[in-house]
């Protein structure tokens, strides 16, 4: 049970260092927004992914953690 604790918080805390970063840099790209400044789907694709990612290393956390106390 730890080892899957363990599993769990390791693929949290990977989620949460890489996808904010990545978002950043998709968020710069000249693809992201159109002449007129509004968000195009290149930037709104990758931000729903970038937010299911994140919701799953939560998710992770949070089974990690209650693997840990029971």
């Amino acid at each position: 049970m730890i080892l899957l604790a363990v599993l769990l918080l390791l693929n949290a805390a990977f989620n949460v260092l890489v996808w904010p970063t990545f978002y950043r840099r998709v968020a710069k790209d000249s693809r992201a927004r159109d002449a007129q400044g509004k968000p195009t789907r290149f930037l709104i694709v990758h931000a729903v992914l970038i937010g299911a990612a994140l919701v799953i290393a939560l998710v992770s956390a949070v089974a990690g953690i209650l693997a840990l106390i029971h």
